[in-house]
């Protein structure tokens, strides 16, 4: 599972739901993982610290902020380039096994505390808006 996570000052897919302050994760999903790597995955970004504290410092986690997060399936991710000029999308995980693990995510995130996630349209066509706080952009595996 491949995640890549972006510290937003607001973010927003269209079709789906939108937030002000929080992470926009655009979430790929791989042709192995299983529950458990959505909920380790899920785990790290409710916890990871790159949020600023009073001293300016990356020591705040989405958690500590209360803040949002936008889940975005993102199938490209696995998207391999190293032959040619058309990306193999077979890393990718098959959207039936795709869409309960990206369900599983956010339900994870949840579980973990986040107290708002929203989603796009899992297999849709859509539109990301959003405002990079920093800017912060992390990739992250799980």
């Amino acid at each position: 599972m491949r995640a890549v996570a972006q510290r937003v000052a607001r973010a927003s897919v269209v079709p789906g739901g939108s937030i002000s302050a929080g992470l926009c994760i655009l979430l790929g999903v791989a042709g192995g993982d299983d529950a458990a790597a959505a909920e380790r995955l899920a785990g790290k970004i409710a916890r990871l610290r790159i949020f600023e504290n009073e001293s300016g410092k990356f020591d705040r986690s989405l958690l500590d902020t209360g803040g949002a997060a936008l889940v975005v399936s993102q199938f490209t991710l696995y998207g391999d380039t190293s032959r040619g000029h058309r990306p193999s999308m077979s890393g990718a995980a098959a959207p039936e096994l795709a869409e309960p693990l990206y369900e599983a995510f956010c339900a994870a995130l949840l579980g973990e505390g986040v107290g708002r996630v929203e989603t796009g349209v899992f297999g849709a066509a859509m539109e990301v808006e959003l405002v990079n706080d920093g800017p912060v952009t992390l990739l992250l595996e799980g």
